[in-house]
C-alpha cells in the first residue's frame, strides 16, 4: 500500500517537470523581450519594462499565483458580462501555474539577460555594423552567443529556484508532486515518508539540471580565456 502511494508521488514528478519547463519557456520569452525593452532608446518601452520587473519582483510568488488564478477569470467574466455574454470563463490550473511562474521568472531573467548583454563590449557590435551586418544579424551572430555564455550562471540559479517554486501550483489544485504527497501523507499518516520522497525527486531534477547547464556553460566557454587576477 505504501509502495503504491510512493510510486504515485514519484510519477507526479513528471507533472512538476512539465510545469517547470513550460514556465521556463514563458520566462525566457518575457526575459528576452524585457531585456531588449530595458535597453531600448524608446522611453515608453524602457518605462514599461522597468514597471514590469519592479512590480513582479515586489509581489510574493504565492500572492501572484492566487491573483492570476482567481483574479484573471473574474476580470474576463466581468468583461464578457459587460458585452452581454454569459461569464463562465475558468482558468485551467496548469495554464495558470505555468503562466504565473513564467511571468515571475521572466522579470528575473530580464535582469539576467540585460546584465549579460551589458557585459559584451560595445565595440563588437559596432564592428559588425561597420562590416555591413544588419542589426538583426549583429544580435544573432555576435550578441546572442556571447549573452548565452555570460547569462548561464544567473540563468542556472533562476531555473533551480523556478523548479522549487513549482510546489506553489498545488495550492490552486494542480495534481503535481506536492499535491500527491499531501494526499498520500493524509491517507497513510506518514507525512515524513512522502515529503522525503518529494524532496528526493526535486533534488534529482535540480542535480541533473546543474550537470546539463555546467556542460552547456563549458561548451559556450570553449576558446574563451577568463581573466587571471592572481
Amino acid at each position: 500500500m505504501i509502495l503504491d502511494y510512493v510510486l504515485t508521488v514519484v510519477a507526479a514528478g513528471w507533472v512538476t517537470l512539465q510545469v517547470a519547463l513550460v514556465a521556463l519557456f514563458f520566462a525566457i520569452a518575457l526575459g528576452l523581450l524585457g531585456a531588449v525593452c530595458k535597453m531600448s532608446t524608446h522611453p515608453f518601452l524602457m518605462q514599461a519594462a522597468e514597471a514590469y520587473t519592479s512590480v513582479i519582483r515586489g509581489i510574493p510568488d504565492l500572492v501572484m499565483m492566487l491573483l492570476i488564478f482567481y483574479g484573471a477569470p473574474a476580470v474576463v467574466n466581468y468583461l464578457i458580462e459587460l458585452a452581454g455574454g454569459d461569464g463562465s470563463f475558468d482558468l485551467n490550473p496548469f495554464l495558470a501555474g505555468t503562466l504565473t511562474l513564467g511571468i515571475i521568472f521572466g522579470a528575473y531573467l530580464t535582469e539576467t539577460f540585460r546584465g549579460a548583454i551589458l557585459g559584451i563590449p560595445k565595440g563588437q557590435a559596432e564592428a559588425g555594423l561597420a562590416f555591413g551586418m544588419s542589426n538583426t544579424r549583429v544580435y544573432l551572430r555576435i550578441i546572442l552567443p556571447q549573452m548565452v555564455r555570460l547569462a548561464i550562471p544567473g540563468f542556472t540559479n533562476n531555473w533551480l529556484v523556478l523548479v522549487k517554486c513549482t510546489a506553489l501550483v498545488s495550492i490552486i489544485g494542480l495534481e503535481d508532486i506536492m499535491f500527491k504527497a499531501r494526499g498520500a501523507s493524509e491517507a497513510t499518516r506518514q507525512p515524513f515518508t512522502f515529503y522525503l520522497v518529494t524532496a528526493l525527486v526535486y533534488l534529482a531534477i535540480t542535480t541533473v539540471s546543474m550537470l546539463m547547464l555546467r556542460w552547456l556553460e563549458k561548451k559556450y566557454s570553449m576558446g574563451f580565456k577568463p581573466a587571471n587576477f592572481s
